[in-house]
């Protein structure tokens, strides 16, 4: 629950380049030592900072603070963070406390500091113990103590202060709560009850190399496999458990519940998560998707649907579709069921009936959604007509072919549940709108392209640049490029519609570099989020992921095995620009984990996965209960990138995939590996 990192110039987006830090978070407080007498805003007191001082582990962070000579430290346990500031002189030794927001400050005995503020509308809770006794609490201007000790008031800072000798560290433990201050107390004492920093490192330490250990790779490059490990630890970081000794708050009703000896985990972008992130979450934890999608059911209870963004203070309307549905059925349909599958299903068949399809709204069906239900796509608004549909986001507007195309996957994900539980009906109605996707192929062009209500096509429609900035008239952050590939659950429908594997085929290469009609930067301009270009594919969001392993289904994987190869080369490296587009919780680095390993889930919901190109000579996932599931491939470097042969347990594999039940099985995957293609292997 305590995740942390330095607190930088406020203004600067790209972190990296901040130029000054001005404190360290933990819960609703900012802990910053300082040596000058503290006369105003706790802003005043930001210090440089050089990268080349900086010490950056998954359990342990260090920094020198230029402007103070104070090395500042931390390291964390589930729900308590533990401080390390070390004063190189006795002069002016202070440590500042802020608490943003309406907050409260209560000082308990003279090295112990309790408070409380809300964030996001959820309240916080810390309890903070000092290695030693602070001689005087000052206060800010804008705030003072009461007879009880306790300062009020918003924004407000407390600094306590130190008399130290040379070199002299001041240790703080501080635990967290939603729940309660006592709550927080309990916390720390349970999880840090000694002054000893470095067994916390080495806890801390602990936890995550057990956690890393789940995937171990064996050759590739340094570069490559320091890539692949913080990919797969940002991977690990993408749901938070948030239960506290059995309880937990929740944001979606305001309460406190008993989480039943399941961890309730929050915060987690599905419209990302659910394409590469939740099936690798399910490959090495199972137990721990099983308890985020209980979570989600707990969700569905408290609120009423199934959020798209969940958060501490509850849900988040952000993007679109209902792909929570996806989720869940991936996880059921690779026989993980260990949850109320008919709760689950009555939660996604309510998103998928109830509520609006709008982008970044929740809320009733719209006269938009009535119209998909109707005739078997979200209109777009005609050109020149101004916007009269109130509950739209002005920003974000319709994006109405990506609508469509979303919610046609999600509802494919609901039939296949509907099949298993034997709603017969419900299978055949949410299978039919699975096929909404070919009602906005435009065969004229060959292009998905937007209809409005009455059923034309929107007129001059130009699938590189139509839709404004990020193409949200019509789209969701990429253009028609992109989406015309939007059809993970029905690749050889999408092939038929194309005319064949042979047009099919031509259409990948020509997405790979096909260019901007103009200058790079008015391309860039309109559409920010589609970086990682290699012509109009975009690496740098989410929706291209599954687009190279398309050529598995054209009947040429040799092209899908050099292009990931192509693709982990240019836009995975191990240096500050390492990603090249948003992280969205996970789900960039997540792609990389799968390709790196040699396979991919192009279509979370059937339980099978798509071979690329492996980089390493043998990567061991531990599944456990003892079992492990090997890949190898002989002879592989950055040349030899081509399948010249595989096989599985001992046995020829000819198919370019495998399913989840035989990776379960345990055993080997074996590839033989060579710098030209085998272009009638997999075929």
């Amino acid at each position: 629950m305590v995740q942390i990192a330095p607190i930088t110039t406020p203004g600067i987006n790209d972190r990296y380049l901040a130029d000054k830090i001005y404190g360290f978070p933990v819960g609703p407080a900012v802990i910053m030592p300082i040596k000058v007498d503290p006369k105003g805003e706790a802003s005043k007191y930001a210090s440089s900072y050089d990268h080349d001082m900086e010490t950056v582990t998954p359990y342990h962070y260090s920094v020198f603070l230029e402007d103070f000579d104070i090395e500042a430290e931390y390291s964390v346990a589930l729900h308590t963070a533990y401080y390390r500031f070390t004063f190189s002189d006795s002069n002016d030794s202070n440590i500042m406390v802020s608490m943003p927001g309406e907050a409260v400050l209560s000082i308990i005995d003279l090295n112990k500091i309790s408070g409380f503020a809300k964030t996001s509308g959820v309240m916080n809770y810390i309890y903070m113990e000092f290695s030693k006794s602070f001689e005087t609490s000052l206060k800010s201007e804008n705030s003072v103590w009461n007879d009880k000790k306790e300062l009020k008031g918003n924004n407000i800072t407390s600094v306590v202060s130190f008399k130290i000798v040379h070199d002299e560290h001041i240790d703080v433990k501080v635990g967290i709560s939603y729940i309660s201050v006592e709550q927080a107390c309990k916390n720390l004492y349970h999880e840090i009850n000694e002054w000893d920093f470095e067994k916390i490192k080495t806890d801390a330490r602990k936890i995550w190399n057990e956690a890393l250990c789940k995937i171990e790779v064996k050759g590739g490059t340094e570069e490559q496999r320091i890539i692949f490990y913080t990919a797969l630890y940002r991977s690990l970081l993408h749901m938070v458990n948030i239960s506290e000794e059995g309880k937990y708050f929740s944001g979606y009703d305001n309460m406190i519940h008993d989480d039943n000896g399941h961890n309730f985990y929050n915060i987690d972008n599905i419209w990302d998560t659910y394409r590469t992130l939740h099936p690798l979450q399910l490959l090495i934890d199972p137990q721990c998707q099983i308890d985020m999608i209980r979570s989600y059911l707990h969700m569905f209870e408290q609120c009423g649907w199934l959020p798209q963004f969940p958060s501490i203070g509850g849900d988040l309307p952000i993007m679109t579709g209902n792909h929570t549905a996806a989720m869940i059925t991936d996880t059921y349909l690779k026989g993980c069921q260990n949850f109320d599958i008919e709760k689950a299903y009555t939660a996604m068949k309510k998103n998928a009936m109830e509520v609006t399809m709008l982008p970044w709204v929740n809320g009733p069906l719209t006269e938009l959604d009535r119209v998909y239900q109707e005739k078997g796509f979200f209109p777009a608004l005609e050109k020149g007509k101004t916007e009269w549909v109130k509950e739209i986001n002005t920003f974000e507007r319709r994006q109405s072919v990506s609508v469509t195309l979303e919610h046609a996957y999600d509802d494919w994900c609901i039939a296949q549940i509907a099949k298993e539980l034997s709603k017969t009906d419900d299978y055949h109605y949410f299978m039919n709108r699975a096929n909404n996707y070919k009602n906005v192929f435009d065969e004229r062009i060959g292009f998905m392209a937007p209809k409005t209500a009455d059923g034309k096509w929107v007129e001059n429609f130009d699938p590189k640049l139509s839709g404004g900035i990020g193409g949200r008239d019509y789209f969701t952050e990429c253009n028609s490029w992109i989406y015309t590939f939007h059809v993970q659950h029905d690749i050889d429908g999408l092939i038929n519609i194309f005319g064949g594997k042979q047009k099919f085929d031509r259409r990948l290469d020509s997405l790979f570099i096909e260019q901007y009609d103009g200058p790079k930067y008015q391309f860039l301009g309109q559409f920010p989020d589609s970086t990682g270009l290699m012509g109009q594919y975009c690496q740098g969001n989410e929706p291209a992921f599954h687009i190279p392993y398309l050529y598995n289904y054209a009947g040429s994987p040799w092209k899908t095995q050099r292009k990931v190869r192509e693709i982990m080369k240019l836009w995975y490296n191990a240096g500050p620009l390492g990603i090249c587009g948003d992280e969205d919780g996970g789900a960039m680095s997540s792609w990389y984990v799968f390709s790196a390993m040699g396979f991919y889930p192009v279509c979370p919901g059937k339980p099978m996965y798509d071979i690329g190109s492996p980089i390493f000579d043998e990567v061991k996932i531990d599944l456990g209960n003892g079992k492990k599931f090997t890949i190898k491939a002989n002879e592989v470097s950055e040349k030899n990138k081509y399948i010249q042969s595989a096989e599985l347990n001992g046995k020829p594999l000819n198919k370019p995939w495998i399913k989840h039940s035989e990776i379960l099985e345990g055993g080997a995957l074996i590839f033989q590996m060579g710098s030209r293609p085998n272009k009638m292997w997999g075929i």
